[in-house]
């Protein structure tokens, strides 16, 4: 309602209102259907007075901006953040750790119980940055908290004094290429990894600020999660999320894995955009083993005793074991 008003301020101190719009950079977050979907989510659940987070990657280079040349699309760098973002908020603050790679251990924690603890070769930390989403003619609005990676250190000057400058810096360089570029090709096996991690990061920093949320403002017990979060994936990229909190919940807050699994049960919501098998993602189980070795065995887990239930509904069909098997 106040676009008139802006054009007539703007003639009279000489500037072309439309001339100023035509310079604001398109945050380039998603690549197409899916990015709309969850633009409408948002815009949506503002509007009625849902309240909403949406949780993704702040890509430095978002998707191609396009420029014809001689008839035909020419895809440039789409540097979108080279001026900065007036409409985000920086929360320094709001970070947390990311792993990948290394192995696991068991343990028994104080109560004598088996644990499992992560030891990775890699760790990078998510930062939060925050854009407010006003709903349509009402006062309400939610928030879109996109993560930025960075290396807890900087700068290593151990690597740096023995002249090692590159060896310096590498950990840092390592850790922000995970929000570089949104959707690396993931054709070569390098392509594949970085999506990847990608993937990891951006969910595994969202659980733990759901996580935070719920312990800050309802509960330090997390039973009643479930109650409070509907966690909506749009699509398979945030697939590993069911994973991820199993992981949350039974390592870093000590709860056994049928009640873990009741509170993740309850917890998950599914979109999928497409019924075409090309369009579900899997994953080498290599590479999963390679990156998120503790999600792995959580979803081996998960299959087993998925299989099992199989197993008693369809006693002696093997067939159909395979079929249903998340794991081929």
């Amino acid at each position: 309602g106040i676009t008139d008003v802006a054009r007539e301020a703007g003639e009279e101190l000489d500037l072309d209102f439309d001339a100023i719009m035509e310079q604001e950079e398109e945050p380039g977050l998603g690549n197409g259907g899916l990015g709309r979907l969850a633009a409408c989510y948002m815009d949506a659940m503002s509007t009625v007075g849902i309240p909403a987070i949406g949780y993704g990657i702040r890509y430095e280079f978002g998707i191609f901006d396009q420029e014809i040349e001689d008839g035909w699309q020419v895809e440039k760098s789409d540097t979108w953040l080279k001026n900065g973002n007036p409409w985000e908020i920086a929360r320094y603050k709001l970070r947390f750790p990311v792993k990948f790679g290394g192995h696991t251990e068991q343990y028994q924690d104080d109560q004598g119980s088996p644990r499992v603890r992560w030891v990775a070769d890699l760790e990078v930390n998510g930062v939060a940055y925050d854009t407010p989403i006003p709903g349509y003619g009402v006062g309400n609005v939610s928030l879109l908290r996109l993560w930025k990676s960075e290396a807890p250190e900087s700068f290593d000057f151990q690597a740096f004094n023995v002249g090692d400058y590159y060896g310096a810096v590498h950990a840092k360089i390592e850790a922000e290429t995970l929000s570089k570029v949104l959707y690396p090709n993931d054709e070569p096996e390098a392509g594949k990894e970085l999506r990847l991690k990608q993937q990891y990061f951006f969910v595994c920093c969202s659980m733990q600020d759901m996580v935070r949320l719920h312990v800050h403002t309802v509960s330090p017990d997390l039973e009643g999660f479930a109650d409070k979060f509907v966690v909506q994936l749009n699509d398979t990229h945030p697939a590993i999320a069911v994973a991820e909190l199993m992981r949350l919940l039974m390592d870093e807050h000590a709860m056994g894995w049928d009640r873990a699994w009741d509170i993740t049960r309850r917890t998950f919501c599914y979109t999928n955009h497409t019924l075409l098998p090309e369009a579900l993602e899997k994953w080498p189980v290599e590479l999963m083993e390679r990156l998120t070795p503790r999600n792995l065995e959580i979803i081996y887990e998960v299959n087993r005793r998925f299989l099992d239930e199989v197993s008693i509904r369809f006693p002696g069909d093997q067939g159909r074991l395979t079929r249903m098997s998340i794991i081929q």
